[in-house]
């Protein structure tokens, strides 16, 4: 759920009824109204590399395949009406689907200053998505008999609010309690006055330690930002390196990564999409490309691409990196408040699609995986501003499973 106050606070959105689709700061009072059809160009899909061009890669799967013209047609058509209604500027969109074929398609505009087109090539921000590498590296060192799911986060890290009562799992699945830093109002002001401050995990850990917990850890779910900055300096504890060489070394390298990395400061690699967010203090759109994401760290300040991130879904749901008994408990997902929609040890289940979502500001992000049909699903796109009270991306993933899995349908329900 994505909270907007009056006092336009940074809220923790998410799939789930305290949100499954974290880092966004909220910027408007209410959503964004869906722009009239008619009052946006068409919409072309662009093939990688192009200026322009209004031919559509045709990339096909493993076996040298690709989706059907028709079910292309009929995805171009839902991706591009989506994109119409709810003003996206660009998208990048890969489907795999075992037996099927291959689906991979960039539309619109990444950068909307020079008209650059969107290519599927582009790296971009995938906020949230982080959650799943780091909830991995936490999960790497239980295998290896370092830390215990159950055990109190005091054991490893002094100075969390009950700490002596909230367990490693109940970080990692979102049942810890523990108020949201990222929805403390100093902290939303000290963030939009200075959008290139560099925040250290312990200062954002403060914010949040200034209020009282919230509920007692385990009896209900919460989506909180201040569950994965907690985690990623447990990684770091324990393991005495630096998540970022943690998260490199033991994940992203041996899942053959190349694109997926913690940025330095505020750049990102280059080629790149430009983003755009209407999370500011007037609620104007500016290009927050640069803005620095220190202050998401281990809950969401990666970048990667489309490649990568079909990989990783396959080895993130497959458990290519744990031990079986640990991917067990990782998929066993507890209930979220929503229909359909559960959350596990760093990941969700929402009917039957597998993965996470990833929003902050300028950019948002989708990787699932539905093992059932084999499939893979992949978006990124470079807004964060909200259309028909849902996050664009949720618009997205609705529009596409509805056509290739209907009884497998991608759903956040409005204002949720």
């Amino acid at each position: 759920m994505r909270r907007r106050s009056p006092a336009r606070t940074l809220a923790a959105t998410a799939l789930a009824v305290a949100g499954l689709l974290p880092l966004t700061l909220g910027a408007a009072p209410a959503a964004a109204p869906p722009v009239p059809a008619a009052s946006v160009a068409p919409v072309a899909p662009v093939s990688s590399g192009s200026s322009g061009s209004s031919v559509a890669s045709a990339v096909t799967d493993d076996d040298g395949r690709a989706l059907s013209p028709e079910l292309q047609a009929q995805l171009d058509e839902a991706i591009q009406q989506v994109m119409q209604q709810a003003g996206i500027p660009g998208v990048q969109v890969g489907l795999w689907i075992r037996g099927q074929g291959s689906y991979l398609r960039a539309f619109g505009v990444a950068d909307k200053e020079t008209g650059a087109p969107m290519t599927e090539q582009l790296n971009m921000r995938i906020g949230s998505e982080t959650k799943t590498f780091t909830a991995t590296a936490v999960l790497q060192l239980v295998d290896e008999g370092l830390i215990g799911l159950d055990d109190p986060i005091a054991t490893y890290l002094d100075g969390v609010p009950c700490g002596e009562d909230i367990r490693v799992r109940d970080l990692l699945d979102m049942r810890s309690g523990l108020f949201p830093y990222s929805e403390d109002d100093d902290f939303v002001n000290a963030f939009l006055d200075d959008p290139d401050r560099v925040f250290t995990p312990e200062e954002l850990l403060a914010y949040g330690y200034r209020h009282e917990n919230e509920f007692a850890p385990g009896s209900r779910f919460q989506y909180s930002n201040s569950n994965y900055i907690l985690l990623g300096l447990l990684v770091e504890r324990v393991s005495g390196r630096s998540l970022e060489a943690f998260v490199h070394d033991r994940i992203t390298a041996p899942s053959g990564l190349r694109h997926t990395l913690f940025p330095r400061s505020t750049e990102l690699p280059e080629p790149y999409a430009h983003g755009y967010t209407d999370q500011t203090p007037t609620g104007a759109v500016a290009d927050s490309t640069h803005w620095n994401p220190s202050w998401a760290w281990a809950a969401g300040a990666l970048v990667s691409d489309l490649r990568d991130l079909r990989h990783w879904a396959e080895d993130l749901v497959a458990g290519t990196l744990l031990s079986p008994g640990t991917q067990a408990q990782r998929l066993d997902v507890l209930p979220t408040g929503i229909p359909g929609a559960g959350y596990g040890l760093g990941i969700f289940d929402i009917n039957g699609w597998i993965g996470h979502n990833g929003s902050l500001p300028g950019y948002e992000s989708l990787t699932i995986r539905l093992p059932e049909e084999c499939a893979t699903l992949v978006v990124l796109l470079n807004t964060d501003i909200m259309s028909q009270d849902s996050e664009p991306s949720t618009l997205l993933g609705r529009a596409i499973t509805s056509i290739v899995t209907p009884d497998h349908v991608y759903d956040i329900p409005p204002g949720k």
